[in-house]
């Protein structure tokens, strides 16, 4: 398999995650290996394996370093495209809910209280399009929980068409969420860096003009 790469040098790889790609392990990291010639490949950040789109690998463990403080402290900033059933109740708005993720079921749920295992979920959204009763949705993340985006707008009745786990309807095409853009600074650098790119071209993306950021 060939990933595209967005961007590339000695200390850092942006590429696009294939849909169905584990972001870790013996995924992502031993493909972008092989195909750069790369020693080591380390995963700094996550999509699901069902998603995909912009991600960034570190190739060194000092570009790891620097990538994973981004990250904690918010400045490597993470933005998704999604299509749902529905349209959300407010055009544009920000999203705060307590998650627990039953690793067991594989699956996060929005709950009451504060409890062992449960964390704050925050994300910001904005609708950018309505067609055949789906609303196309850019979502920037300001924290990264498991399955985040996709319980988060279940539990407003908008789930992402496709995502059956999370209550979509539709079983016949792929979850619709795409991670869209990345922004951070290099780590060895300081250039600020920022990568964008489309989702496939296959329903229901198919049904909004989406461009390059």
């Amino acid at each position: 398999m060939n990933i595209p790469i967005l961007y590339h040098d000695e200390s850092l790889a942006v590429c696009l995650k294939p849909p169905g790609t584990d972001a870790e392990g013996a995924g992502m990291p031993r493909l972008l290996a092989a195909q750069l010639g790369a020693e080591e490949v380390f995963c700094v950040h996550r999509l699901d394996r069902a998603v995909g789109g912009v991600m960034v690998y570190a190739l060194s463990g000092a570009a790891a370093a620097g990538l994973s403080a981004a990250l904690r402290e918010g400045r490597l900033r993470k933005e998704y495209l999604a299509v749902v059933h529905g349209a959300p109740a407010a055009p544009e708005g920000t999203l705060r809910d307590l998650l627990f993720h039953d690793r067991v079921k594989n699956k996060s749920y929005v709950v009451a209280r504060r409890r062992a295992g449960v964390r704050e979920a925050v994300l910001d959204y904005r609708a950018e399009a309505e067609a055949e009763g789906l609303s196309l949705l850019a979502v920037r993340l300001q924290t990264g929980r498991t399955h985040q985006i996709r319980v988060q707008l279940a539990a407003r009745k908008t789930p992402l068409v496709g995502d059956a786990k999370y209550g979509s309807p539709r079983r016949d095409c792929p979850i619709a969420l795409w991670s869209h853009a990345l922004g951070f600074r290099h780590p060895v650098s300081g250039e600020a860096l920022s990568f964008s790119a489309p989702p496939p071209k296959r329903y229901p993306w198919t049904l909004f003009a989406i461009g390059e950021a």
